[in-house]
């Protein structure tokens, strides 16, 4: 099946063509690194991270480009607010978001350029739409690129220029603009912020310039798929085509793809409405794993809506996925035997993410899976069948960066992170556990009961089976 992709330019799926066989050139935007990663940010690094993974699944060579803007006006004012260093700002956020994005279990990305260490392509890229009068130098010192000379301006938006003009938002600067949506490139230098030299001044780069000059630095002038958050799509990305393909002739990106928004509670997420979370928020209550499967539950494309109630609905999901591994795992303890992964579960789930990366699709064959998974383990004779679904279920989780954990574990743990939840540490539950299964034994139920009792009350169940007692939080 070939590989279909959602084009945000042309509104509508398309077979995806790489510009040079087996080799796809990938560019993300990334964070603004001033802050800590919020959860709209989550969705972004897990749906290009799932991207990659199953590219990579099926044997293409992704390139995959993530920058960090690392140079901006929130940054400036965030640095002057903490009366600190910008680089010492940036730097502990920049780890941040690795460490976030680190435990979300996203592959890092080959590249990770940062906007500063890019400022002399920005500067030459800048200087060709000079010279080919696309760009200006503004009476305020400023350097703006003159969207009426570029006659596709508006292409991946579908919007009109006269249309954008007529609303477009007055600015302090309108009177050094030729155009109302004439948008900056070099901002003059200011007292206090950071500068470098160039042709028209001390100054900084725009925000938008830094992503065209980096993306075709790392992947060329053209290349296949340029993705990021759904509100990037218009003015950023716009912009980002109008500086590449004025300076350099050429076609820019291939396939555009774009994440759907994160609500909270039915709202858009915002610091002034009090709804706004980042990862490490949300960690201190639901595991990193149950975040990852919240988002990818839900298709890339689509709009999904953040609560705990959602969460709690995920954590659920995700342990009956594990709980079927776990029981196959304690119906083996001598060990599972090796086994391949089975074919129609393979070609199922990738004919589902060849369908635009349809996860929803592919974790409902997960499901399947782990029905059958369960049925087979009340038949005796079906050990090697067992085996098999076991290491396709975990196979193919593996490709949606899930299902990768002992399950055993993951059960035990319940939907937090602590590992002594409810006051007890593993070790204590296992001898409580022991206890009961010696107290039932020796027909001691009042004793068996009052342990059950107990550390049900403190959140651990305890569950009885032909295969002996087991526990889990909750």
């Amino acid at each position: 099946m070939p590989l279909v992709l959602y084009n945000s330019q042309t509104r509508q799926k398309q077979a995806f063509t790489p510009i040079s066989p087996g080799k796809i050139g990938l560019y993300v935007c990334g964070m603004t690194v001033y802050d800590y990663c919020h959860i709209g940010h989550a969705r972004v690094l897990v749906a290009f991270d799932v991207l990659v993974r199953f590219l990579r699944s099926q044997q293409w060579q992704v390139n995959y480009v993530r920058n960090i803007t690392d140079i901006d006006d929130k940054i400036i004012t965030r640095a002057n607010d903490n009366g600190e260093a910008i680089s010492a700002l940036t730097t502990r956020y920049i780890n941040a978001m690795h460490a976030d994005a680190d435990m979300l279990g996203c592959l890092r990305p080959d590249v990770s350029p940062k906007a500063t260490e890019y400022i002399q392509p920005m500067q030459d890229m800048i200087g060709t739409l000079i010279d080919k009068d696309l760009a200006y130098q503004a009476n305020n010192g400023d350097v703006y690129y003159a969207v009426t000379k570029f006659a596709q301006y508006g292409k991946l938006s579908n919007r009109d220029l006269s249309q954008m003009q007529a609303g477009a938002r007055v600015e302090a600067d309108t009177a050094s603009k030729r155009h109302p949506m004439d948008f900056v490139l070099w901002k003059s230098a200011k007292a206090n912020e950071p500068h470098w030299s160039s042709a028209w001044g001390d100054g900084r780069p725009g925000w938008h310039i830094e992503c065209s000059a980096m993306s075709t630095t790392c992947l060329g002038n053209h290349f296949d798929i340029h993705g990021g958050g759904g509100d990037l799509l218009f003015p950023h990305h716009e912009n980002e085509i109008a500086q590449a393909e004025g300076a350099t002739g050429e076609k820019y990106v291939n396939t555009w793809m774009h994440v759907g928004f994160v609500n909270v509670d039915g709202e858009k997420m915002s610091k002034s409405l009090g709804n706004f979370f980042t990862i490490r928020d949300v960690m201190q209550t639901f595991s990193a794993e149950v975040i990852r499967y919240f988002i990818i539950g839900s298709h890339y494309r689509s709009q999904i809506n953040f609560s705990d109630a959602a969460l709690a609905e995920a954590h659920q999901a995700l342990t009956r996925l594990y709980t079927a591994l776990k029981l196959t795992l304690e119906a083996n303890p001598a060990g599972l035997p090796a086994a391949t992964v089975l074919d129609d579960y393979q070609q199922r789930f990738d004919n589902a993410m060849h369908d635009d990366i349809n996860t929803p699709e592919a974790m409902a064959i997960l499901f399947e899976l782990s029905r059958n998974l369960n049925k087979s383990l009340s038949d005796p004779t079906a050990g090697a069948h067992s085996a098999a679904l076991y290491h396709t279920m975990r196979a193919l989780g593996g490709v949606l960066g899930i299902l990768q954990a002992d399950p055993i574990a993951f059960v035990r743990a319940g939907k937090g992170n602590a590992p002594a939840v409810g006051g007890y540490s593993d070790q204590q539950i296992d001898t409580l556990v022991a206890a009961r299964v010696a107290a039932k034994a020796q027909k001691n139920f009042s004793a068996a009961d009052s342990i059950r009792s107990d550390l049900l009350s403190a959140g651990i169940v305890i569950e009885d089976s032909k295969l002996g007692s087991t526990w889990k939080r909750v």
